[in-house]
């Protein structure tokens, strides 16, 4: 998947009110840009650190600027979850998901029940496979965390994947680590131990549950590697 060029380089000023980022360009201009993720950022929201910024052409947004990436410990982290589903969505079509690569159709925004959606809806005939994909950026030594905060939605995610376990069909919890520098995946149980415990209930009630990692080279983000996992405090 290749973001939008070119990429703007500047250091974080501040980030506030959840989807507002102050950025200080290279050339010592000051600007405010969308940051387009509702979590808490946690370890990557520290002023200073190098970003990357795309620019839209859109003329009637009030933001023109949008926080793509963030420099942590030497490699880049996504910030922007939209990008997340845009690269699964590639993975999917070019087969790079083994376990997805039966299907033949695929379906973005999928409607299950009033109220649920899921990010995708992979058809064979009449076979189905629901996939939610959640976007990982929180990580302690090289383990990978998620939620970053408490997740109410999240959660009801999973209990919605159990649903469609119940009603005979597939359900995949995708978890997209997008950093380079972790090695394993767990739920991040001290922020939002109810997510853990039900992400443990999905799995032990046919949800499948899959990791893999992305490779961020700007302005390029790869899907790498599947990772492994423990759900198990």
């Amino acid at each position: 998947m290749k973001l939008p060029e070119p990429l703007i380089e500047g250091k974080l000023i501040e980030r506030y009110k959840r989807f507002l980022a102050d950025i200080e360009l290279s050339d010592g201009t000051c600007v405010t840009a969308h940051c387009p993720n509702p979590g808490s950022m946690k370890g990557l929201a520290e002023p200073g650190n190098l970003t990357l910024l795309s620019n839209s052409h859109n003329t009637k947004r009030k933001l023109p600027l949008t926080w793509e990436l963030v420099r942590v410990n030497s490699g880049w982290v996504g910030v922007n979850t939209l990008n997340p589903n845009r690269l699964i969505y590639e993975a999917l079509l070019t087969k790079q998901i083994p376990e997805l690569a039966g299907y033949q159709k695929i379906k973005k925004e999928a409607t299950w029940s009033p109220g649920c959606r899921f990010d995708f809806l992979l058809t064979n005939g009449a076979d189905q496979c629901f996939v939610e994909v959640k976007n990982v950026t929180l990580a302690e030594k090289d383990v990978a965390l998620f939620p970053d905060a408490v997740t109410e939605r999240g959660t009801k995610h999973l209990r919605h994947l159990m649903d469609v376990v119940r009603h005979g069909h597939q359900a995949v919890m995708l978890f997209l680590v997008s950093r380079g520098d972790c090695g394993y995946f767990r739920p991040a149980e001290t922020i939002d131990p109810r997510y853990a415990k039900t992400l443990l209930e999905a799995s032990q009630n046919g949800v499948e549950i899959l990791v893999y990692r992305a490779r961020i080279e700007p302005p390029e983000i790869y899907l790498d590697s599947r990772l492994d996992y423990c759900i198990i405090s």
